[in-house]
């Protein structure tokens, strides 16, 4: 990843959690086929989406192509994460999770709501990956490496 997409992607971030103050702005289902990781975020009743409609609660669906697509991201990463620590491996996880679900249906509302998914996915799909992630970041799971 280039330091203009890492500047961009986080840029977004902080503008994207400062803008719609929090994970409380319902879900996005991407389009695609196949089985689907499935996680439920939690909203109020009545809570409105961008469109200002009430959102239904429900499942976040991960179709396998977009979960993979989480671990291609993933994978490359481990060895810089191994030199460069835990802190500096931390923001990249962070930038790089957020950076796939705002390219795979901009689900990151979603991601924020319900931070395990990325556990699920991981461990479904690329439980390697995970594990050497873990091990790089010296976290017991990913979800607590998401932080914003």
């Amino acid at each position: 990843m280039t330091r203009g997409a890492l500047a961009v992607t986080a840029g977004l971030a902080v503008a994207l959690v400062a803008g719609c103050g929090g994970a409380d702005s319902g879900s996005v289902q991407p389009a695609g086929s196949g089985t689907a990781a499935t996680s439920k975020v939690a909203h109020p009743s009545g809570s409105a989406g961008v469109s200002g409609k009430p959102t239904p609660t429900g499942p976040v669906e991960v179709p396998d192509p977009v979960a993979q697509k989480l671990c291609d991201t993933l994978s490359p990463q481990l060895s810089d994460w191994r030199v460069q620590g835990p802190t500096l491996g931390r923001v990249a996880l962070n930038i790089s999770v957020h950076q796939w679900a705002a390219e795979n249906g901009g689900i990151n509302l979603a991601v924020l709501g319900d931070k395990g998914v990325i556990d699920r996915i991981t461990t479904k799909t690329c439980s390697d990956v995970r594990t050497q992630a873990l091990q790089a970041l010296e976290l017991q799971d990913l979800a607590s490496g998401i932080a914003f």
